[in-house]
């Protein structure tokens, strides 16, 4: 069972008001969310912070899985790698994209690529892994 963009979207609204991560698109075995960068995410020299964009990561991993199995919630993150490739734009949105490697009975594999928005250039790469709960998996 599948969630739609809509679907996933609404979900995360409701369950995760914190988040200011914007689910942009969901399908074909990925999804890609947004995150406009504030002042408050920067740390010293002007950059944004690595737990930002972990998290930027992870939220697209999750939202990603949900379009694959359907709202379920208690899909957690076991693991999450991510290499740092060059300093994002401070002004600029966080764009993640991510690509499901493997969605198994008990786990799902993905990786996110981020950019900052308007650019090609890839400021990190990650790897990340989450637990489905028994009975959920496709």
């Amino acid at each position: 069972m599948s969630a739609t963009t809509a679907e996933v979207a609404a979900f995360m609204a409701a369950e995760f008001p914190q988040s200011k991560c914007v689910v942009e698109a969901v399908g074909n075995d990925g999804a890609t969310v947004s995150h406009h960068v504030g002042p408050d995410e920067l740390r010293p020299g002007g950059t944004v912070a690595g737990p930002v964009l972990m998290g930027v990561a992870d939220v697209a991993l999750y939202v990603a899985i949900l379009g694959k199995i359907g709202i379920v919630p208690l899909a957690v993150t076991t693991s999450l790698t991510i290499n740092f490739m060059r300093k994002p734009a401070a002004d600029a949105r966080i764009i993640a994209e991510c690509r499901l490697l493997k969605v198994g009975r008990t786990l799902a594999v993905g990786e996110v690529s981020l950019y900052s928005a308007g650019s090609s250039e890839l400021v990190a790469h990650v790897v990340g892994t989450y637990s489905i709960p028994p009975g959920n998996a496709r």
